[in-house]
């Protein structure tokens, strides 16, 4: 299986065989995605002439699962599509797509889910519209049968665009067997303190840091109020990513800054997504937080220069390729906190 994980890779040589040494268990959803490029987003009731548009395969648990995949880890995707053709469409990606295992279960009664994206402007902004159909049916019955998976992982990598009450059991399954799990709240739901004290790194973007606090985001100083506001709640560690002014790592120890890496963008639907994945491939190979966050922001700038989300997930190797054309960009700790004071 591992040799598999690796060869199902596109647009490069597959992961090499050392690299694969995390297991990470993606829960999360798949969408199918149709893509419209425009040089800008159209007001309300205008019709404007697209540039292009395409359609593949989506959804924020498929491409964190790829994303992880090519970032070197051996990867468990769980998701849940519907009995129709975009179901099938999905299945026939998933497996060849490389994973190590998929667990893909069918609803009847409603559709596989999809979403309508629009991309615009020269810096390739995109606004989503997402209809979640089989993603939000995931039952109680399925996800204790993926219990045995989530136990042998070392991460757990969820993100909101399911039921919430499935993520809820399965964070708490991933807990009660000392599986580290990371949450990436997005799309935005309301969820409890007790579900936040479960997960061991949350990692929003400046939207979903403002909708968790209610403290407007807009730079390093606001992230750095909403960081305090939510390890007030019992959040031990996250990242805040804020686009291009790079990401804030706050855990109970230590303050520090993650830059971004220089990137000519094409589109950037799937970075929040490739900074999730690579974050949980990192972190389950071994390396410490802040260089698998370091990673991870190196990787999302490669992401964007390409189209499509799942298809332009890059491989390790061009990330660290990115890394090493800009050797000046490294982790700045803000502020450390000695091991007494905590």
């Amino acid at each position: 299986a591992r040799g598999r994980a690796g060869a199902g890779a596109t647009g490069g040589a597959p992961v090499r065989e050392e690299l694969m040494k995390g297991k990470v268990c993606v829960f999360g959803s798949f969408n199918l995605d149709i893509v419209t490029k425009m040089s800008r987003f159209p007001l309300p009731g205008e019709s404007l002439v697209a540039h292009s548009s395409m359609m593949g395969p989506g959804g924020k648990g498929s491409n964190q699962a790829t994303a992880a995949l090519r970032a070197g880890a051996r990867v468990h995707y769980i998701g849940k599509v519907g009995n129709d053709d975009f179901g099938q469409f999905a299945r026939r990606h998933l497996e060849k797509t490389g994973f190590d295992a998929i667990t893909l279960f069918t609803c009847k009664e409603k559709p596989t889910g999809n979403a309508m994206i629009y991309v615009a402007g020269d810096d390739a902004e995109n606004m989503i519209s997402v209809y979640p159909g089989a993603n939000l049916t995931v039952t109680t019955a399925e996800v204790n049968r993926c219990q045995p998976t989530v136990a042998a992982a070392d991460i757990l990598l969820v993100q909101l665009e399911n039921n919430l009450s499935a993520i809820q059991r399965m964070v708490r399954n991933a807990r009660q067997a000392g599986t580290y799990v990371i949450v990436n709240p997005a799309p935005w739901q309301k969820v409890s303190a007790a579900f936040l004290k479960n997960i061991d790194l949350l990692t929003p973007n400046s939207t979903e840091a403002s909708q968790l606090t209610g403290i407007a985001v807009k730079d390093y100083a606001s992230a750095q109020r909403a960081a305090e506001a939510l390890h007030a709640t019992g959040v031990r560690q996250l990242i805040i990513t804020l686009g291009m002014q790079g990401a804030l790592l706050s855990t109970e120890k230590y303050l520090a800054h993650i830059p971004v890496y220089p990137a000519q963008p094409v589109d950037s639907t799937g970075a929040g997504d490739s900074f999730n994945g690579a974050l949980a491939a990192r972190l389950a190979a071994g390396e410490p937080l802040e260089q698998a966050a370091l990673f991870a922001s190196a990787y999302a700038s490669v992401c964007v220069e390409r189209a499509g989300a799942a298809n332009a997930m890059p491989l390790y190797s061009d990330a660290i390729a990115r890394m090493q054309q800009y050797p000046e960009l490294t982790v700045t700790f803000v502020e450390q906190v000695s091991a007494e004071a905590t």
